[in-house]
């Protein structure tokens, strides 16, 4: 594409918002080349975006031992709700039986300073502008003119990700049934603060710590492309509550809509979507910033097996395979708490039957550890209920004192914990990739929703924290599932 190829990377990531700041950790602990582009000069993100962390997002976070990073800034709340129903996490098997309050902005900070002391570089101001892939890589080119040359390139770009475009990945799904504005502004009346719903949706003012009023405003028609301006956020206040209490200024104005839209693949040979670029949705539920977060999380291990030779190509595979029902459960959760939220008499008597449902404690736990991304469970085949899904944060004694399960991921490596007799499971041609571990607990294996499970003798942990194999007394599967997943045992 260019003569003026500026650097080689092994992985290059269009985008430094939360989903590519993730991925960037995730490859630079596994020593793979990244590098970032964003076309923010900085990280400062403008407006009103996610506002906080469901579980599970913490405790992939507590895996890498960065997630006081971000508790220290933010504060511990039950922000899971479905409907106009609550679901109160406190009894959950979990450290993090709890979702955290943190604005998007805080966030990213944190999480870019963490990636700016693991060395990844961030080519700012700057955006990918197309790109070309043959046999050994992709040329990507960016709009200063320039260009970078990857083994692989990743969108996490965006709900409008040019990488998605121009792969020519279809985004299927529906268009926007309704549109908001949301704004943050100043008043020199006294606001009507709660949330009001009528049969079109829901609106609502709330008070912000530094006085001023942040608005969310349901749109008599749906509007997705024009900018939002001032005169029509003050019409919009006047048609839904008959006066602008004295709206002054804007400090931030913008529209979201529950355009619904997911991608038909997550791989286009050397090119892969992760976040938005992957899937969009209503952001009511809180779930966008968490399941991109946790594509992260997810593919990043992978990728940097398939760069280094660890592993072969089609281990890539396994991201959409995973991913994409998670992702497409969430737009169906997302869709339903957009049709919750319309005010009339029938959508009423909907919620109101919901609640009642909700409070029970089976249909509670269910949809909260949906909703918090704890009950994720990959499909890896028939066994143990631990198969699959996240492994508990236990206690452990080891032969060089106390250690939870999370501390033993810090590094991003795979683990076989071997809670029976040492020495008994060998894992010698694998021993350069995945980590050996000795200990001994005595306590109940307790999962979200499922409760106590019969405790395993072993179990291999992927880096993202999922169990990967359980043994129950034998090697049985071991050799097996460490080729599967983390690649060919080492010649001898």
């Amino acid at each position: 594409m260019h003569a003026d190829v500026e650097a080689q990377h092994a992985v290059v990531i269009a985008g430094g918002g939360p989903t590519g700041l993730m991925l960037a950790a995730e490859l630079a602990l596994a020593r793979v080349d990244v590098a970032i582009i964003e076309r923010r000069s900085s990280q400062e993100v403008s407006g009103s975006r996610a506002r906080g962390l469901h579980a599970r997002s913490l405790e992939v976070l507590d895996q890498r031992g960065v997630v006081e990073r971000f508790t220290s800034q933010g504060q511990a709340v039950q922000n899971v709700a479905f409907g106009q129903a609550p679901l109160d996490l406190s009894d959950f098997p979990t450290r993090h039986n709890h979702g955290l309050a943190l604005l998007q902005e805080r966030f990213e900070r944190i999480l870019a300073g963490w990636v700016g002391e693991l060395a990844v570089p961030i080519y700012r101001g700057r955006e990918v502008t197309g790109f070309a892939q043959d046999d050994t890589g992709v040329d990507v080119e960016l709009s200063d003119g320039r260009a970078l040359r990857a083994q692989y390139l990743v969108g996490c770009d965006g709900g409008r990700s040019l990488v998605r475009k121009a792969a020519g990945i279809d985004f299927p799904g529906w268009d926007a049934s309704i549109s908001y504005l949301i704004a943050e502004v100043e008043m020199t009346g006294a606001p009507a603060f709660g949330i009001r719903r009528d049969e079109k949706g829901t609106y609502a003012m709330g008070k912000l710590e530094d006085g001023r009023v942040g608005v969310v405003l349901r749109e008599e028609r749906v509007v997705t492309g024009d900018a939002p301006t001032l005169e029509g956020l003050r019409e919009g206040l006047v048609a839904l509550y008959g006066t602008d209490y004295g709206l002054r200024g804007a400090t931030h104005l913008s529209r979201f809509t529950d355009m619904t839209r997911q991608a038909a693949s997550y791989r286009e040979r050397r090119v892969l979507l992760a976040g938005d670029a992957a899937h969009v949705h209503s952001p009511m539920g809180g779930q966008g910033l968490n399941l991109g977060v946790q594509d992260a999380v997810n593919l990043g291990w992978k990728l940097a097996q398939v760069v280094r030779g660890v592993s072969p190509d089609n281990l890539l595979d396994t991201y959409q395979t995973e991913r994409h029902p998670v992702a497409a459960r969430a737009l169906r959760t997302t869709m339903a708490q957009t049709a919750l939220s319309r005010g009339d008499a029938r959508m009423d008597a909907v919620r109101e039957t919901l609640t009642e449902l909700l409070r029970m404690d089976g249909p509670r736990k269910t949809y909260a550890a949906l909703l918090s991304g704890l009950d994720v469970h990959y499909d890896l085949g028939h066994g143990h209920p631990l198969l699959g899904r996240r492994v508990p944060d236990l206690d452990l004694i080891t032969a060089d004192g106390p250690r939870r399960v999370f501390h033993l991921l810090h590094d991003a490596r795979p683990v076989l914990l071997n809670l029976g007799e040492p020495g008994t499971l060998d894992i010698t041609p694998w021993e350069d990739r995945v980590r050996s571990a000795a200990a001994r607990y005595s306590g109940a294996w307790q999962l979200p929703v499922l409760g106590a499970v019969t405790p395993p003798v072993a179990v291999l942990i992927r880096p993202d924290g999922h169990v990967a194999w359980v043994g129950e007394g034998t090697d049985q599967g071991l050799h097996e599932a460490l080729r599967r997943w983390f690649g060919p045992p080492r010649a001898t």
